[in-house]
């Protein structure tokens, strides 16, 4: 593990602002100034990061028993370790997926204000509720690693809603940051309305690891890192370079999950 740490120490010097004793006292002006608000329906809070009661009421949190690939939720009572009908009839690339919710609409509106309207201030109280829900992963992990935008579309957006959520769970876990392992070789069109068959052409392929990284990954356990899990093409393609790098084990850890492959995995 010392080569994943001297590796990751540019990583945490570029990300020292999310800690950094400028952006607490930044912090502690503005909370002066104006009073935290919750990220979703700006109502006064205690604490900055965190969401109202009401709004967190709204959120459909997933709770054990859960599959222990898929992570999605059981109707009924099941043991520990319990696989669910999807996750055996077509078994996923990664060895386990945890979510903290299911997509809703108030899950919805953290999801695009973070990846779409720049609302960075809601990447703190996901990664909360993805620290809770993926402390088991997190517990074994050796690399934490946000799955990555291809330079085009980082260009545009300007930002990687995933290394936001990957730098908080980082230092709430304890677990070494790389940001540049995995790499998004080639552009891939917006997969909203797409099949599963068509994600998983659209990304076959897409992701590699340079020969750089490969002996820092190799024998590792990796989390993966994502803001939302669709179908798992995604997920599925970046593990499959992980584990072709040499990963040990590669699991993936996400805000929330949709009803599609909530559905198909009951």
């Amino acid at each position: 593990m010392h080569n994943v740490r001297e590796h990751t120490v540019h990583t945490e010097a570029t990300l020292a602002r999310l800690g950094s004793g400028v952006q607490a006292f930044a912090r502690t002006v503005a909370d002066f100034v104006l009073p935290p608000q919750c990220p979703v329906c700006r109502s006064i809070i205690n604490e900055q990061g965190h969401l109202c009661p009401e709004c967190w009421m709204t959120l459909d949190l997933v709770e054990l028993p859960v599959c222990d690939r898929l992570g999605i939720p059981f109707a009924l009572p099941a043991k520990p370790g319990t696989v669910s009908a999807g996750a055996e009839a077509a078994p996923p690339v990664f060895a386990r997926a945890r979510c903290a919710v299911l997509y809703n609409e108030p899950a919805r509106q953290l999801v695009h204000g973070l990846k779409y309207r720049d609302r960075s201030d809601y990447a703190l109280p996901m990664a909360r509720m993805m620290f809770r829900a993926g402390h088991e992963l997190l517990d074994g992990a050796d690399i934490i690693m946000p799955v990555p935008l291809h330079a085009r579309r980082l260009w545009s957006r300007r930002f990687n809603q995933s290394l936001q959520l990957a730098a908080h769970l980082s230092r709430f876990a304890d677990v070494p940051l790389m940001y540049d392992g995995l790499s998004r070789t080639r552009a891939t069109p917006q997969q909203v309305g797409l099949s599963d068959t068509q994600r998983k052409r659209k990304v076959a392929n897409a992701f590699s690891v340079s020969a750089r990284h490969v002996p820092v990954i190799r024998g590792h356990r990796v989390v993966l890192i994502d803001d939302v899990l669709t179908t798992g093409a995604t997920a599925n393609a970046a593990s499959r370079a992980l584990l072709r790098a040499g990963a040990n084990n590669v699991d993936v850890l996400v805000f929330a999950q949709v009803a599609e492959i909530l559905q198909a995995a009951i």
